[in-house]
């Protein structure tokens, strides 16, 4: 394999030398720092030999490269750009000022969709436990069942939190975004919803507004519930203040006066002017996508379904939920947003078009990779469908563009609108207005019929050239004419704790099985054992990361964690060597799992076969699996 001219391939794909800031390598990908992302050529990344696939994450572009070739593709760019394996996170100063403020705003939101999205899964179970949907419309399940009453209440409570308490998380992460001290800005956000202070959502019920005597100036004492724009404007200041005074102050009083000064003083101006003057432009911000969206209708629906997905690629829907959670705080005068909507019309058109190919293919991991990854996009979750398949084919791309135009013209006709976030898919249902259930299982039917028929139109009319024809003929000649033995290996779990399908993977690769297939081990404790007889291939310098080669010729990888090569080897220890000959069940790793969870990494465990070729593995799901027990099966067919 010429990894040089890989190498040189990848760096002409990427944008060139000077497009790139940094890039290092974790077990199985190339991470890109970029001064452009705009000006990766994906097309051409997709023809290189040992290129899987590719995604962006918040600041970095990752390629897919696989074990044990990763590392090599990697020096060899390093080496023709001379750089080293750091990966900066320096924000860069490119960029109008739009590309900027995408960037802050998804930095910002992505970490705490999270909680929003599990809150708003509640409040979409609340709606449907009180929703009167039986006896002609008068009776809930609650009024049926009274004895969950008490159930019902508190899921309806736990619902709550994130939206009422909102501020709490935007100053938690917004401020640590700008430079300052994370908890000062999540102090900061809970006086903003002080229970001293009157309920945001009270105001304009006719209660009377309590106010504050400041030297005969009144200031209105009224919370910031639910509100965005007002949380992100105090954090910046809160975390601009703070970096001067630390510079001003003496160090003996830095501790005492900074958080003090910088608390009281971003106070004041929440309540004096910064705060009200944002609320009431927030309000307006509300008012005006809406207008703009009731005012395209049909129309405006059916170009936001079809640009979702070229925006998704982007990375720049993850700024959406600055205005969707803007949206869903005013529901009283928006009646909720249209954006998840939009969102599960494009999940589920991106899963039937997947689910299509699987109808469609002859190859067998291509099969693979759409039965895991079609219905992981149903149920909300796209980058494996849309980087494993969709995009990679294209076709089924286009077919899954153009229903989610079809599903989101048709909510936008009929107002459908979610009233909470959640998981933007089928589920998507519990999230929407009960008045909207109807209109929304209309629209998912339409987006998943629209992108299913397409894109078996599209295959059969673009699906194979006289080439591929010709390949898969061979192939099936070559198959005929051969007969193979086979080779069975069993491998035993290489971490104590609960094992998975690697489609339970909280890595989005692993679970697509774009790195092959095997398990996900939920680990107990830190010991890693080999799961077989074998050669250690070779050890990621962080420790975090291992390949072994058995005896009849399977490469196994074991990825410790998930992102850990981030902890550049803290808490692990290795008790092996490249090259070392070991036996089943022998002790390869210690890693502290303390470390991994403190640092806010999972600890999940992967354990998959690289190469799945003539390979038929059978995996065993345990709720408590030791260094002892089988977990995978591999059958091995050796053709001749």
């Amino acid at each position: 394999m010429d990894y040089k001219f890989i190498a040189s391939k990848i760096i002409e794909s990427v944008g060139g030398k000077e497009n790139v800031l940094s890039v290092a390598h974790c077990a199985t990908r190339l991470r890109f720092v970029l001064n452009d992302y705009n000006k990766r050529n994906e097309t051409e990344l997709e023809n290189i030999e040992t290129v899987k696939g590719m995604f962006m994450t918040a600041d970095q572009f990752q390629i897919i490269i696989g074990s044990g070739t990763v590392n090599l593709v990697c020096q060899e760019i390093q080496k023709q750009l001379n750089l080293t394996t750091e990966i900066s996170v320096e924000e860069k100063n490119e960029g109008n000022i739009f590309q900027k403020s995408v960037k802050i705003l998804s930095d910002i939101f992505v970490p705490i969709i999270p909680a929003i999205t599990a809150c708003g899964l509640l409040m979409g179970l609340s709606n449907i436990l009180a929703a009167n949907f039986f006896q002609n419309g008068t009776q809930s399940i609650i009024s049926l069942y009274p004895q969950i009453s008490g159930l019902a209440s508190m899921i309806n409570t736990f619902s709550g939190a994130a939206f009422s308490f909102l501020p709490v998380l935007i100053g938690f992460s917004a401020t640590k975004k700008f430079g300052g001290n994370s908890f000062l800005g999540a102090t900061m956000g809970m006086i903003m919803v002080s229970t001293d202070l009157l309920n945001a959502y009270s105001v304009g019920t006719g209660v009377k507004i309590p106010f504050w005597n400041l030297f005969g100036l009144h200031i209105d004492a009224v919370g910031y519930q639910g509100t965005v724009l007002p949380v992100l404007a105090i954090s910046w200041i809160l975390a601009k203040l703070e970096m001067k005074l630390h510079k001003v102050t003496p160090s003996w009083l830095d501790n005492l006066t900074t958080p003090l000064l910088s608390i009281l003083i971003t106070g004041f101006l929440t309540f004096i002017g910064v705060g009200p003057v944002l609320r009431g432009a927030g309000n307006i911000l509300t008012t005006g996508i809406m207008w703009i969206y009731n005012t395209l209708g049909v129309l405006g629906g059916g170009i936001f379904g079809l640009l979702y997905a070229p925006i998704t690629l982007t990375g720049m829907h993850h700024s959406f939920i600055a205005v969707e959670t803007q949206l869903l705080a005013a529901k009283e005068i928006t009646g909720g947003s249209f954006i998840f909507a939009t969102a599960s019309m494009n999940n589920v058109a991106q899963g039937a078009a997947v689910l299509a190919v699987l109808f469609m293919t002859k190859d067998e991991k291509m099969k693979s990779t759409c039965s895991a990854s079609g219905i992981t996009a149903l149920l909300g979750i796209t980058e494996p469908a849309m980087f494993g398949v969709t995009l990679k084919l294209k076709y089924p791309f286009y077919a899954a563009i153009i229903a989610s135009a079809c599903g989101s013209a048709y909510l936008a006709l009929t107002k459908t609108l979610a009233q909470s976030l959640g998981a933007a898919g089928l589920i998507g249902i519990i999230s929407m207005r009960p008045e909207s259930y109807f209109n929304f299982i209309i629209g998912i039917i339409i987006s998943v019929v629209v992108a299913f028929i397409l894109t078996i139109i599209f295959w059969k009319k673009f699906g194979l050239d006289e080439e591929s024809k010709k390949t898969i003929n061979e192939n099936e000649v070559k198959n005929d004419l051969a007969f193979s033995s086979s080779v069975t290996t069993s491998l035993t779990s290489c971490m104590d704790g609960k094992v998975l399908p690697i489609e339970k993977s909280k890595d989005k690769v692993f679970a697509s099985k774009a790195l092959g297939s095997g398990i996900v081990v939920e680990p107990i404790d830190g010991n890693v054992y080999a799961p077989c007889d074998g050669t250690i291939e070779f050890i990621y310098p962080t420790k975090h990361a291992l390949g072994i080669t058995t005896p009849d010729g399977l490469e196994i990888l074991i990825h410790i964690g998930i992102d850990t090569v981030k902890l550049e080897g803290n808490g692990f220890e290795s008790y092996i060597q490249e090259g070392d000959i070991v036996k089943a069940h022998d002790k390869l790793l210690n890693v502290n799992l303390d470390i991994i969870k403190n640092s806010g990494y999972s600890t999940q465990t992967m354990m998959v076969l690289a190469q799945n070729e003539n390979l038929d593995i059978e995996v065993y799901p345990n709720e408590y699996a030791n260094k002892y027990n089988e977990v995978i099966k591999v059958k091995k067919n050796n053709r001749y």
